[in-house]
Parts: structure tokens; C-alpha cells; sequence
């Protein structure tokens, strides 16, 4: 049931593979994801651009493969080999986020070549390719740069208006399908301006205790940094 507009209630993102809607945009890598089991060397890095889904199908991919999931900023002062030890299938989110740290660095190499002598997986996210990251370790840029590439896409219209259903299911907030059509052709393509944009609405929406509609949108829309064109 939609909460009471005059609640602020915390957000509940669903992550199960249930809520991942497969559109062309994201097919490959949903099929690369889902075939773990035969990917090359053991280890695969997903990329995509913010929200695109990257997140949510690592975790689709740890409950699957009962595998742990950790940030990769939080590498530099993790126990790599106890995190091996307690799971040898991991997914690190963020690897981007390692360069330019030689301790970072060090320790995503280290765990790199833990996991794969130990016979574990290894799953790595980020916004591009491991070669524009920006690297400092030879070593390191020279394993992720061998390692297989899955890409999330920019969204079509198809993708785009599932992902605002779920955004706005995620916050218990149920809209007008139509309103899903006005948005599409006036806000920016991309997963994180839709995230974006219903956070806006939904912050409206509360500020006016008034439910989500076309008007409201359309305040929102006019409004500066809320995700439109």
C-alpha cells in the first residue's frame, strides 16, 4: 500500500533478480553475469554508467553465487587475505575508486591473485573500463585489463520507464502510468538523473503533501539540477 504522503520513510531498494528488468541495453551483460560459472579465468568486470545497474546485479550475482560484496575504497584497510579466506567469490564495487592509491592498488592486485589461485570468482564494477581508470601499479592495470568486459548501455525507453516504475516502487509510492510517459521525453537519459529526478518528486511531493502528478512534475521539471534535459 503507497505510504501516507505525510510520512518520510526511509527508502527500501529492491535488489533481487526479479526487480531487474532486461531490456537490449543490458542484455549481454545480464547473460555475462548470470554465466558465471563459465567465465574465463574466473572473473569478469561489469561497466556502466551511474544507475545503471550495477549494484543490484552484483547482487543478484553474490546471492547466486553465495559470494560477499565490499566497496573497493574500503580495500586499503581490509585484511585481504582473511576476505579471501571467509569467501573466495567476490565482488568488488567501485574499482575505479582504487586508483591512484598505491595501498588501494596493492591490495585489489593482492586480492586478485588470491581469489583466482584459491579457484574463487571475482566480479568488479565500475563506470568504464579498467583503462581509464587511471592506474599506477603496472601489474594491476595489466591483470584488469586482460580481464572480460560486460557493458551496461544507455537506456532505451523501455529500460528507462522500468527503472522509474521501480524507483518509485522502491519508495512506496505508486503513479500514474501515464506520468511515466510525460517524464521520459523531458528529463536526461541517463539511470542516475532518473534516480535523481524521483528522489526530487518524491522530496515535492512530501514539501506539498500532494500526490505525484503531471503538475507537480512539471514544477519539478522547471526547477534547476532535478534530472531534465
Amino acid at each position: 500500500m503507497p505510504r501516507q504522503l505525510a510520512l518520510d520513510l526511509p527508502t527500501k531498494t529492491a535488489l533481487g533478480r526479479e526487480d531487474f528488468f532486461v531490456a537490449p541495453a543490458n542484455a549481454m551483460a545480464v547473460a555475462a553475469v548470470e554465466g558465471w560459472r563459465e567465465w574465463p579465468q574466473r572473473k569478469l568486470l561489469l561497466a556502466g554508467p551511474p544507475g545503471a545497474g550495477k549494484t543490484h546485479l552484483a547482487h543478484v550475482w553474490a546471492g547466486e553465487a553465495g559470494a560477499a560484496v565490499i566497496s573497493a575504497a574500503r580495500l586499503r584497510r581490509a585484511d585481504v587475505a582473511a576476505l579471501v579466506k571467509d569467501s573466495p567469490r567476490l565482488a568488488v564495487e567501485d574499482g575505479e575508486a582504487v586508483a591512484g592509491n598505491r595501498e588501494a592498488e596493492a591490495a585489489l592486485f593482492h586480492l586478485h591473485n588470491l581469489i583466482l589461485a584459491e579457484g574463487g570468482h571475482l566480479l568488479l564494477t565500475a563506470a568504464v573500463p579498467p583503462a581509464e581508470w587511471g592506474l599506477t601499479l603496472p601489474d594491476l592495470a595489466s591483470r584488469l585489463q586482460g580481464t572480460p568486459l560486460a557493458r551496461l548501455e544507455a537506456p532505451d525507453d523501455a529500460l528507462l520507464s522500468a527503472v522509474l516504475l521501480k524507483l518509485f516502487a522502491d519508495r512506496q509510492l505508486a503513479v500514474d502510468p501515464g506520468l511515466i510517459g510525460y517524464l521520459l521525453p523531458r528529463m536526461e537519459r541517463s539511470f542516475d538523473a532518473a534516480r535523481r529526478l524521483v528522489e526530487a518528486l518524491d522530496r515535492e511531493a512530501l514539501a506539498r503533501r500532494r500526490p505525484i502528478t503531471r503538475n507537480l512534475a512539471a514544477a519539478v521539471l522547471d526547477k534547476p539540477d532535478r534530472g531534465h534535459r
